[in-house]
């Protein structure tokens, strides 16, 4: 846990610099917010039933964008983290575990559109176990992800339509995904057809070329509450292109004061390679909430 506390200050420390860098170069816009949400149930003679336990979700959420002249250039970094812990259990259990980069370049060729270039990274920061029921009691299996495994790479050249930092969409016919993993894994034979997360056995890394499309929209719903949508879709032209992977996230802030407010974050991914349906996740808290 101390090293997700330093990686999350870390993040904040570098916003901070980047903030006061770039409040001195005007063709440099950013913002961002940290948030923390805690829930704590306890329950003493409760007859309905119930079993003490406390969860926790830290999060970062940081754009900073450059435009001058033709050229535009949009970075985000978003990192979240979460545990629960029982009363019963002998283990915390994560409840969220995301680490994202996104980028894109982008040279003006009119007056929304720009020939451009994205990358893309994403992992996790820590292990991910397997649990059992065993007699009713929940156990902990060996570690079957972990940071870096899997990695996640894709980058590509495309077009992109930018009305405004807050509305704008990517077009990447020719991208690359590479996919990275631990060997340890596909050195036991994987999950989905004899492969770990698409990498086959004995591999460290899968290599696609296909079409990505990401998608940004962010609006106010009303004075206070902000509403945050994500997609990215992806195709890949090597295998199973009809398989199309799918990524959105819904993210909204419903401010109290300037420093607490209720958010609620909805994600839901479609990759086959992974899983053979659709991952979906949802947090929802109030908390606090320091924008920057």
């Amino acid at each position: 846990m101390k090293k997700l506390v330093i990686t999350f200050l870390l993040f904040a420390g570098i916003a901070a610099v980047a903030q006061e860098e770039q409040d001195s170069i005007k063709v440099w816009t950013r913002g961002g917010n940290i948030s923390f949400l805690f829930n704590q149930s306890t329950f003493n003679n409760w007859m309905a039933g119930g079993e003490n336990n406390f969860s926790g979700n830290l999060g970062l959420n940081y754009d900073f964008n450059y435009k001058k002249g033709d050229w535009s250039w949009d970075n985000k970094i978003i990192a979240e983290y979460g545990i629960v812990k029982t009363k019963n259990a002998e283990f915390e259990k994560k409840t969220n575990d995301r680490l994202e980069f996104n980028s894109v370049l982008g040279k003006k060729a009119s007056e929304y559109w720009y020939y451009s270039f994205f990358l893309n990274f994403k992992t996790q920061f820590t292990d991910g176990y397997n649990y059992t029921n065993v007699e009713g009691v929940e156990v902990r299996g060996d570690a079957v992800t972990q940071f870096m495994s899997p990695a996640y790479l894709t980058f590509g050249p495309g077009m992109l339509w930018k009305k405004s930092d807050n509305l704008k969409v990517n077009l990447a016919p020719a991208t690359s995904k590479i996919t990275f993993v631990n060997s340890d894994y596909t050195s036991e034979a994987g999950y989905v057809d004899g492969s770990y997360f698409g990498v086959d056995a004995n591999k460290s890394m899968r290599y696609e070329l296909g079409f990505y499309a990401s998608g940004y929209y962010k609006f106010q719903a009303m004075e206070n509450v902000s509403i945050e949508n994500i997609l990215s879709v992806y195709s890949n032209y090597l295998e199973d292109p009809q398989n199309v992977d799918v990524d959105y996230q819904l993210n909204v802030v419903m401010t109290i004061n300037k420093y607490l407010s209720a958010n609620f974050n909805f994600q839901t991914i479609y990759d086959d390679n992974a899983f053979r349906g659709f991952q979906t996740r949802q947090v929802f808290g109030v908390g606090v909430n320091y924008g920057f």
